[in-house]
């Protein structure tokens, strides 16, 4: 039976002055107890957790953290929530929290610079002691962050990056990668290969480009922008470059396709199909970012492997470390991950040939 306190006052917040009331101990026994503190022994711990338990007693975190400057939340903005590699992401960042004793708050901009800027505003307002974020596809200036810098809260980027002299960014060798890609295309004797490429805005996209030109530039093929194609990397994109090769004279066709995703690579190619084009035999394909659509579709999709939960993890371990004094962020302006070419049959002509 509760005492009658707390029956008669069911509205009123337990607190632990009830808590040691209820025990017939001081108020702050039972604070050091919640806190697992080693002065209070091990029964007595056991006894308030029960009773704090018994009689419905909610920590007042909002309280403590006006105390202590300190809420053990982390504010997460991406730009989408509809992506496997983000959801990769966001796992390894859960995990990594977690184990330090973190709370995310995570708010997704459906890839529009607007709904970034009231995001940020929403995760500042909450407090957090600092922000890990990847920027929508239209983000043009990160002014929108200021006031995390003004605070000296530590903002940490990932994937899509922002320069900037008070942040760290966890991301691959994006460069790398897009010659790996298009290096391997090339060897196997593909010459005109097109590059679906996102918004140049972007860090990743304008890398993956770099070194798709690298790539060509050291096979002394000449760069032609116009088999260079602009969309927004989706499902209707990759089907409508698809139309746009299919509308194109024979001689004028490529004989390849890299895509700065999965996602339009696999619509692409799945379009191609449907109108008769053989894959790899009259036009290879590769994509990026390992997403499980590569592996399902047939012929499997060539693509890289984009670590998600390694980065998720990197972001928030090294925004952690930060905050407690262990390291510090403007020592390491960027953190760069493996990422590795996984060679798949939608490229292999060669082989197939």
């Amino acid at each position: 039976m509760l005492p009658s306190f707390v029956s008669m006052e069911e509205d009123r917040d337990i607190t632990i002055y009830d808590i040691a009331k209820y025990l017939n101990i001081s108020a702050t026994t039972v604070s050091r107890g919640l806190k697992n503190h080693p002065a209070i022994n091990k029964n007595t711990r056991k006894k308030i957790a029960e009773a704090a338990r018994r009689l419905g007693y909610r920590s007042n975190m909002f309280a403590s953290s006006l105390r202590s400057k300190k809420t053990n939340t982390i504010g997460v903005i991406i730009p989408r929530i509809n992506s496997y590699f983000m959801a990769s992401v966001l796992a390894g960042m859960e995990d990594a929290a977690s184990l330090k004793g973190y709370t995310l708050i995570i708010n997704h901009s459906n890839e529009s610079m607007e709904k970034e800027k009231a995001n940020a505003l929403t995760i500042f307002n909450k407090r957090v002691d600092g922000l890990l974020i990847s920027t929508a596809f239209d983000t043009d200036n990160i002014d929108h962050l200021d006031p995390f810098f003004r605070k000296n809260i530590p903002v940490v980027f990932f994937d899509r990056s922002w320069p900037h002299k008070d942040t760290i960014a966890v991301e691959i060798d994006n460069v790398q990668a897009g010659y790996n890609v298009t290096k391997h295309l090339l060897d196997q004797g593909f010459r005109k290969i097109i590059h679906l490429a996102g918004n140049l805005r972007r860090n990743v996209y304008a890398d993956r480009l770099t070194g798709y030109k690298n790539a060509l530039q050291e096979a002394k093929i000449p760069f032609d922008d116009k088999r260079v194609l602009f969309s927004p990397l989706t499902e209707k994109a990759g089907a409508e470059i698809a139309a746009k090769i299919l509308s194109m004279k024979e001689k004028d066709r490529p004989d390849a396709v890299f895509a700065a995703n999965d996602t339009s690579a696999v619509f692409c190619m799945l379009a191609l199909k449907e109108a008769g084009i053989r894959i790899p035999q009259q036009i290879g394909f590769a994509g990026f970012n390992n997403d499980p659509i590569s592996q399902v579709v047939s012929p499997k999709l060539t693509t890289v492997n984009y670590p998600g939960y390694r980065v998720g993890e990197t972001a928030v371990t090294h925004l952690i470390l930060h905050l407690e004094g262990i390291a510090d962020m403007k020592t390491t302006p960027k953190i760069i991950l493996r990422s590795e070419l996984i060679i798949r049959a939608s490229s292999q002509k060669k082989k197939s040939s």
